[in-house]
């Protein structure tokens, strides 16, 4: 194992406090901190030392993919480490958004290229590579999100409770059941724009009281002219405790509205928006990728895997995570996860070794581990996060040859 150096991302809705108080770093940072990132993305990868200069791990993937990843992932994945870990610290609300499968991120990127060529950061394109985004997010702090269809009638009820005539299609649509969520998001994203602002005041000047209304009016504040203050009102509100998470499949709409955690996905750009932002927003290839079906329970409760160890299982290939809590007067945790490995502290100071190499790490140090190495032995006093690629946390406890 050797060092990680994240990169900070500085996006408006960031937090001033948490990555760096997670960090010991002076509180407030002098602008707001997003994300850190914990990975090989092209836009912020992280970097590793090397003879007194930083090197991206981009670099080294390209330079040495057999170290790094190992024959078997670069067979599946390419020479690219196919996750992403963050660390995600909002203090205001990200945008309503929703990711493409893998089938429809490989053919929209394809026939964006053909069409026009797009890159990152191209306003006018939606697909910027040919990967999926799922993601999982675990808590650090209560964190509160919108994720997942709720049941239609109730979101009904709740938009009725405005007392908004020009809501009753919407209203009605939903009345129907799930067969009507597509119509109800339709009608609402492809609100006039002359009326949008008026739509929203209304909803916001109601006389509703309820979490419901609650929400609307706060996301009413931020976007007093965006219909996806009203579709945020059709998705479960979900108040997460630390070490609870949600799980982003394909086609889910969701966003996150405030708190710190932890995320993992595939290490992909693709996002179709779906409001409460100023960027642009696709309606009908927004429609085309949702999954209009409702999402009985978004929370993913943690598996118990061994003493200390924890993992949020997920259905991909492309990522898992597992927490490790360790003691000094425990034993140390011995770990069989396959390379290539990140490893976050998130607090105390645990000691990591695969047998390449070993590093003690504090609160919010990282740590990077190539493919091929021994088990990961974790010890000392704390809590700490283990990014691999996937497979072993989709499996049932009696199946973690992991564990050594």
């Amino acid at each position: 194992m050797e060092l990680l150096y994240g990169s900070i991302r500085d996006y408006a809705w960031g937090s001033r406090s948490a990555i760096a108080e997670l960090q010991g770093r002076p509180v407030p940072s002098a602008g707001p901190e997003a994300e850190l990132w914990l990975g090989a993305h092209p836009d912020s990868p992280a970097t590793v030392d090397r003879g007194g200069e930083r090197v991206s791990l981009t670099d080294l993937l390209v330079a040495e993919p057999d170290h790094w990843l190992g024959d078997q992932q670069v067979a599946r994945f390419g020479t690219r480490l196919p996750f992403l870990v963050k660390v995600l610290a909002a203090d205001a609300p990200l945008s309503l958004q929703a990711h493409p499968d893998a089938e429809q991120a490989r053919a929209g990127y394809a026939a964006e290229q053909a069409r026009t060529g797009c890159a990152a950061g191209q306003r006018r394109c939606n697909y910027v590579d040919p990967y999926h985004k799922p993601e999982l997010l675990v808590a650090l702090t209560p964190f509160d999100a919108l994720c997942g269809f709720r049941d239609p009638e109730v979101s009904a009820t709740a938009l009725a409770g405005f007392g908004v005539p020009e809501l009753s299609p919407v209203v009605a649509a939903l009345r129907a059941g799930p067969a009507g969520l597509r119509e109800a998001v339709r009608a609402l994203l492809n609100w006039p724009d002359a009326d949008r602002a008026g739509l929203v005041d209304a909803v916001r000047g109601a006389d509703a009281a309820g979490p419901d209304a609650e929400l609307a009016r706060e996301l009413a504040a931020r976007y007093p002219a965006d219909p996806g203050v009203l579709v945020a009102l059709l998705l479960h509100h979900v108040r997460l405790t630390p070490g609870e998470a949600i799980w982003m499949p394909a086609g889910n709409l969701h966003a996150y509205l405030c708190g710190t955690g932890v995320e993992i996905m595939a290490a992909s750009d693709n996002v179709l928006r779906g409001g409460l932002t100023p960027k642009r927003v696709d309606v009908d290839e927004l429609l085309r990728v949702l999954r209009f079906e409702v999402l009985d329970d978004p929370v993913v409760v943690a598996r118990p895997v061994a003493p200390g160890v924890v993992c949020w299982p997920v259905p991909v290939d492309d990522f898992a995570l597992h927490r490790v809590t360790v003691e000094a007067a425990g034993p140390e945790v011995r770990l069989l996860l396959p390379g290539p490995r990140v490893v976050l502290c998130h607090h105390g100071k645990v000691a990591v070794d695969d047998g390449t190499g070993a590093v003690t790490l504090g609160p919010g140090q990282a740590a990077v581990g190539p493919a091929g190495a021994e088990t990961l032995v974790v010890a000392g006093t704390g809590v700490a996060f283990v990014a691999t690629c996937g497979g072993a946390a989709t499996r049932g406890k009696s199946d973690f040859p992991e564990l050594a």
